[in-house]
């Protein structure tokens, strides 16, 4: 079913606009921007923003955060026209979570359209964020990932905890706009895609062009799989932002999974 189509059916407006994004931008591509300078997030989000629908950020590694640094990201996503996804993995009591989520000194909630969440804690933790969400002085559409499987080898998220994920997922529509799917295992993802609702999203980490793990564990494998085995967004980090042009990489990851998700679309 196209993005266009799918964007009808989900609940959760941060996500139904997310279908829209990529259907009219024409990318399904997701770039985790893990630095630690805030001067080298901005600059690659800033070269590679025209061809990708999504950054991914982890805040808490940038060594000089100040809040200027989430003011220039969200102008640089308003000029490139993309969203922005902080993987927090919220993993805690509804309570702290909330807190987390809210206050200190990132306030994601005023900036990110997009967190994650671990579901070890239970219905709690999407709880709290949604609490979260309503004590923010800021409106606009924004959405819940459940970490519903990794892709690390030798995580727990399979069989059950992966059920329950997806049992979450529907029970809280309007406020999960997907899941965190294993790109690098084609098999297990189609475990995941195989039942998520139409109007949820699928993004999937574990991706690169030409490489199959690394000395910590993470396992990789290419955007045409991982899109044809159900991902609907691939996320991609050190292939393209350690690559010798971060640019002309990105658009090669977006040629591939675009082009494997029209193919994915008429049935190839």
């Amino acid at each position: 079913m196209p993005y266009v189509k799918r964007a009808k059916q989900a609940k959760n407006p941060a996500a139904r606009s997310l279908f829209e994004l990529m259907a009219r931008k024409q990318t399904n591509l997701c770039v985790a921007a893990d630095l630690t300078v805030a001067e080298n997030v901005l600059a690659l989000a800033d070269t590679i923003g025209p061809d990708i629908v999504l950054l991914k950020t982890h805040v808490d590694i940038i060594e000089d955060f100040t809040p200027d640094f989430t003011e220039q990201l969200t102008k640089l996503a308003e000029k490139h026209n993309f969203m922005i996804f902080e993987d927090r993995k919220f993993a805690d009591i509804g309570n702290t979570v909330r807190l987390q989520y809210s206050k200190g000194i990132y306030k994601i909630g005023e900036w990110a359209d997009f967190v994650n969440v671990h579901i070890v804690p239970g219905s709690g933790v999407i709880k709290g964020i949604e609490q979260g969400m309503e004590e923010t002085e800021f409106e606009f559409p924004r959405g819940i990932i459940i970490l519903s499987q990794m892709s690390s080898k030798g995580n727990m998220a399979t069989g059950d905890y992966m059920a329950t994920a997806v049992g979450l997922a529907h029970v809280y529509k309007k406020s999960v706009a997907g899941h965190i799917g294993n790109g690098s295992n084609a098999e297990e993802l189609k475990k995941l895609t195989s039942v998520t609702e139409a109007g949820h999203i699928v993004f999937t980490p574990g991706i690169q062009l030409g490489s199959h793990g690394d000395t910590l564990e993470q396992q990789y494998a290419t955007p045409q799989s991982a899109i044809y085995a159900g991902s609907d967004c691939i996320i991609v980090g050190r292939g393209i932002y350690e690559a010798e042009s971060a640019e002309k990489e990105a658009k090669k990851y977006r040629q591939a999974a675009w082009g494997a998700y029209v193919q994915r679309v008429k049935g190839k």
